[in-house]
């Protein structure tokens, strides 16, 4: 049985740390505001230098050491991210570059918030078809560069950084082995306008700055979460008892909490660094699954539970064996 088994997972955090009281500074808000509404107490901002791909450089060089790997053995990158370093090439182009990386294929993938868990299993199925053997898989992101840091309704939510998972194709011999096993994507742009940024090369020859209707995307946040989650659950004949851990989005507290409450999934099982990190887009799961990885929680053999939703909308879930 063919797999998409992770050999090891790596992280990069800008060195900047922004408080919710600094923010309290640039815009009309608090420190209690913030973390009644969102859970967020501080969030990392990218600084001079600092960029989608030189933090997904980082990470990646990370993920490869955590699986005792060397670049040349990659042949697959898939970079996730909103926010590249160019219109073109791509990001995952020059990380391949800067890795001394010169055999195989990479590209970006644009999915906003859903796009790690849309990364992860495009990487999955091209390497249970045979294209590549090993692949990376990034989520970068610095959004803080296309906010508009006097609509305070946005900025506080955002943060930057960059993490990383290593694949390897192998052969498992059963169906309780290590891999991917499920995944579910899901889009509708029927609803572009409540989470969008308002520029971009064809229609203002600009970036663009984020505009989102935050109550709206709460509203259907929850709905379509638990609509993936559960078709996964189907597909593999398991309920949420059977999950170990649950590594969701890291956009917003209330929503991770009502989400885990709608699936039946225990608090002590979700993993939560939205408090640290603050909305990183594409690079929150990775992040998230980063950190539950080095403090050990997550173990060989745990089955883990992965979600997103972002702009567009779009919204996947992923189950994996680790």
């Amino acid at each position: 049985m063919l797999r998409s088994v992770i050999l090891g997972t790596g992280s990069a955090l800008p060195q900047r740390v922004m408080t919710n009281a600094e923010m309290e500074s640039l815009v009309e808000t608090s420190d209690d505001w913030i973390q009644q509404r969102t859970g967020i107490k501080q969030r990392h901002i990218a600084g001079e230098g600092e960029t989608t791909v030189s933090l997904g450089e980082r990470a990646a060089r990370e993920a490869l050491a955590a699986a005792g790997l060397a670049p040349d053995d990659i042949d697959l990158i898939i970079v996730a991210t909103a926010t590249p370093d160019n219109t073109f090439p791509a990001s995952a182009v020059q990380i391949q570059r800067r890795l001394g990386i010169t055999a195989g294929y990479a590209f970006d993938l644009q999915a906003v918030c859903s796009g790690f868990v849309y990364a992860l299993t495009t990487a999955d199925l091209h390497l249970r078809s045979g294209l590549a053997r090993r692949a990376l898989v990034i989520g970068a992101e610095t959004f803080s560069r296309i906010l508009d840091w006097t609509d305070r309704t946005t900025c506080v939510l955002f943060g930057d950084g960059a993490a990383a998972v290593v694949l390897e194709r192998r052969e498992e011999e059963s169906e309780a082995g290590r891999g991917i096993l499920t995944a579910k994507l899901r889009s509708d742009g029927s609803h572009f306008e409540k989470l969008y940024v308002d520029g971009g090369p064809s229609t203002t020859g600009t970036v663009g700055q984020l505009r989102m209707e935050g109550r709206e995307v709460f509203k259907h946040a929850v709905g379509m979460i638990t609509d993936v989650v559960e078709d996964s659950f189907a597909a593999l004949g398991i309920t949420a008892d059977d999950i170990d851990w649950f590594v969701p989005h890291q956009a917003n507290r209330r929503i991770i909490d009502a989400s885990a409450k709608k699936l039946g999934i225990a608090p002590e099982k979700v993993v939560m660094t939205v408090d640290r990190h603050g909305n990183t887009s594409a690079a929150s799961i990775p992040l998230a699954l980063d950190v539950a990885r080095r403090d050990g929680r997550i173990k060989p053999g745990d089955l883990v539970l992965l979600e997103a939703m972002g702009g567009g909308f779009t919204w996947g879930a992923v189950v994996v064996r680790w």
